[in-house]
């Protein structure tokens, strides 16, 4: 498949320029602090004894106090959409790396764990060079106490050697948790060893607290490399030849030495008070709990939830955090919102899939199971439902539907919730968006699932019809499960089954198709759904068409 320019600079062009910004800022701080420390004056004695382990863990020490900083920004999330929903980012290009922040922050979190590896090592080379090159001559440059001192002990009795001990193993648990296997089987591990962050940047302002390493301060009064008047008559014949007998080259007075001023919370605090500033007005927006109006049971294990909020605006494409204190109280999981408050309806609702422990108990909490064994007479009782607190709602790649022409949304079983919001925004009949076209492809593995949003569907085309506007919404349906297929027979549903497809999509012919009638445009190509079909859309949106049609795609992520 060919691959076209003007495609992969649309798709992957910004990114990849983040990127090359990243990957050269890394390495200018890299080279520039070896070079520093390698030949810097004032680290002359330094490196004297600890050699290339001091240049490495010194810039390795640099590259993870730029990473440290910037892991913390793409969590921003109120910030994010908050820059997203305003004039300050009004290209559509720019608005589409937002999308990328949590690749950067998986990116930087990949970097702060090879960086540690390298810094380390590095590290324990020069604890055993401390031990070995210890100097008689500078006593104030030693770490070690004297002459091969264990290098253990140093580690664990200094607070350097301790904090950073520390610091690996959290951050051994944060990367392991982090893999995606354990995200899937067990996401309350992944939360709860994920949050060991703020123990994390407590140690890491505190590991350099110790001064482990040290400079010398009087370069005037005592060249590198001077000749001191306590050298052995060995040494001093040696640099004297070297020198030829020169007297300006006598030391004026004994080296000087201090620790450095600890510079990670330079670097850190910024992002850092920025982040938990976030995290505080997040606190604030959602202590109040909302009501829960209606729950609803579909079919294939879905809840549909709907939900009152004071003062909660929302727009289609957005999420929210959920949180239930009956379940976990430190348990947070995003859900993308199905409908979105309008003048003439408050309510918000969002969909949810019973997979996993969390989802489970939630359910359980909201639709218990009704008890036989009271020997009393039926009598009307009030539903009781549990506390739930609302977190957001936050920005997604999905907002951008309404901002292309042509728009082709792509769903995958659950990953339809995105789309069900945008889909009752056009019933609802907003208006002052883009959108001329939408295309709407969702693939379920069984003909049940359709119920979800069967109604939604009807009942937007119908409104369309209605409107003389049949080409606007342009619907397909796919049922990859035959096994005991049944079709959907009821009568308000022969819209949709006109529609409804059995087996996979065609994407390929899907594309020309879909290229040859909107030529010489960029088409908005959204996915929610399995990872095979995300990177078929992905390659597809890549390749070259001979209609000279743009396809921008766009992808949400709930992993």
């Amino acid at each position: 498949m060919v691959v076209s320019v003007r495609s992969w600079v649309a798709n992957e062009g910004g990114k990849h320029l983040v990127l090359m910004l990243w990957l050269g800022a890394n390495t200018w701080l890299f080279l520039k602090t070896f070079l520093l420390y390698s030949t810097g004056q004032q680290y002359h004695y330094l490196y004297k004894m600890l050699g290339l382990g001091l240049c490495i863990s010194r810039a390795s020490a640099s590259v993870l106090n730029l990473n440290c900083s910037l892991v913390l920004l793409p969590m921003c999330r109120s910030l994010l959409t908050f820059v997203r929903g305003t004039h300050m980012v009004s290209s559509r290009e720019t608005r589409r790396l937002l999308d990328k922040s949590k690749t950067f922050h998986v990116a930087c979190g990949v970097s702060i764990c090879i960086f540690s590896v390298v810094h380390v090592s590095a590290h324990l080379a020069n604890v055993v060079n401390f031990s070995v090159s210890y100097s008689e001559d500078f006593p104030a440059l030693n770490l070690a106490r004297y002459r091969g001192e264990d290098p253990k002990l140093i580690i664990l009795t200094t607070i350097p050697g301790v904090t950073g001990v520390l610091l690996v193993l959290i951050l051994f648990l944060m990367f392991t948790s982090s893999s995606y296997c354990v995200r899937l089987s067990n996401y309350e591990i992944f939360w709860y060893t994920h949050n060991l962050f703020i123990v994390f940047y407590i140690i890491l302002m505190v590991h350099m607290v110790g001064g482990a390493l040290k400079y010398q301060t009087n370069l005037q009064g005592h060249p590198p490399g001077c000749l001191r008047a306590n050298q052995s008559s060995t040494e001093q014949q040696g640099e004297e030849l070297e020198a030829g007998e020169d007297e300006e080259r006598r030391c004026g007075e004994e080296a000087h030495f201090q620790p450095h001023y600890p510079q990670t919370w330079l670097w850190v605090s910024g992002p850092l008070c920025l982040y938990c500033a976030e995290r505080f007005y997040r606190y604030i927006r959602s202590s109040d709990p909302v009501t829960i109006v209606t729950v609803i049971r579909h079919p294939c294990d879905v809840i549909e939830l709907r939900m009152l909020k004071k003062h909660f605006k929302a727009r289609p494409g957005q999420y929210i955090v959920l949180n239930c204190p009956g379940v976990s109280s430190f348990e947070n999981h995003p859900f993308t919102l199905t409908t979105c408050p309008t003048e003439n309806k408050e309510t918000f609702g969002v969909h949810l899939r019973v997979v996993g422990d969390w989802t489970e108990r939630f359910t359980q909490l909201l639709l218990p199971e009704p008890r036989i064994d009271l020997e009393i007479l039926p009598m009307v009782q009030q539903r009781r439902y549990p506390k739930l607190y609302v977190d957001g709602p936050f920005g997604s790649p999905s907002e951008e539907v309404f901002n292309y022409d042509v728009s082709v949304c792509v769903a995958g079983g659950i990953g339809v919730t995105p789309f069900a919001c945008v889909l009752h925004a056009l019933l609802d009949g907003w208006t002052g968006f883009r959108l001329q076209r939408l295309y709407f492809v969702w693939v379920c593995r069984e003909l049940k699932s359709f119920y979800w949003f069967a109604e939604l569907l009807c009942a937007l085309h119908h409104k369309l019809w209605q409107e003389n506007r049949p080409d606007y919404f342009n619907l397909k349906l796919y049922v990859s499960q035959t096994d005991n297929l049944q079709s959907m027979s009821e009568e308000k549903y022969r819209p949709l089954t006109s529609r409804l497809l059995v087996g996979r999509p065609r994407w390929n012919l899907m594309f020309d198709e879909i290229g040859k009638t909107n030529k010489h445009k960029r088409v908005g190509v959204f996915c929610c759904g399995p990872k095979g079909i995300s990177k078929t859309l992905h390659r597809l949106c890549n390749s070259a068409r001979s209609s000279g049609t743009t396809f921008e795609f766009n992808k949400e992520s709930f992993s």
